[in-house]
């Protein structure tokens, strides 16, 4: 088996990875406050952190806008005003998490959305490294069953995360595939079904 292909793929991840935390996706910000903790923001298409300085009911608020805008500064009793008491405690318990910034999500609920996706995604990976190993022992390009079978539980779970994402992009590549992974399992069972008939006796 070559290693080159699992460089190549670790290499890729390492990309997206340093492009998904890196602080240049937050595009301009202003400069944030000495001691600052942030948590992304996003009202209507517009998208930006919200900053807090100090603790409790000292703590100070600023927003920040991607675009480079920027709020004055306000405290906890504005904060609670303006976004309600409830949104205002899911911000701060979010601020500055390291995971909840890695993996886009706000509360620690998401984070059961983004093992859906992750397992979705480590399906699609299985598949094609059953199809890899097996296609290698063969010495020529093979397609199990089993590669239909992640293929069509990866897409399923991937749709679903994609759904509570709202990415029209991933829901639209999922669609599609689910339709044709189910077709292939179907004919794959016509096709036992028929050479079991064949082979029973008349």
């Amino acid at each position: 088996m070559k290693w080159e292909p699992l460089i190549a793929m670790a290499l890729l991840f390492a990309l997206g990875l340093w492009v998904v935390v890196s602080p240049a996706r937050h595009g301009a910000l202003p400069d944030l406050r000495e001691g600052a903790a942030t948590v992304d923001l996003r009202v209507g298409n517009a998208r930006g952190v919200l900053e807090r300085v100090g603790e409790g009911n000292a703590a100070t608020f600023r927003v920040l806008w991607r675009d480079g805008q920027q709020s004055e500064v306000f405290d906890l009793r504005t904060l609670e005003r303006d976004f309600g008491p409830e949104a205002a405690t899911r911000m701060l318990d979010g601020a500055d998490h390291p995971l909840f910034r890695v993996l886009s999500i706000t509360s620690w609920s998401g984070l059961i959305w983004v093992l859906i996706g992750f397992l979705g995604q480590a399906l699609f990976f299985a598949r094609m490294a059953v199809q890899w190993v097996v296609s290698e022992r063969e010495k020529r390009s093979v397609v199990p069953r089993v590669f239909w079978v992640f293929s069509l539980a990866g897409a399923l779970m991937l749709f679903v995360y994609f759904a509570w994402r709202r990415d029209i992009v991933g829901i639209l590549g999922q669609t599609t595939g689910i339709v044709i992974y189910a077709r292939n399992l179907r004919l794959i069972a016509k096709e036992a079904r028929r050479d079991q008939v064949s082979r029973s006796p008349a």
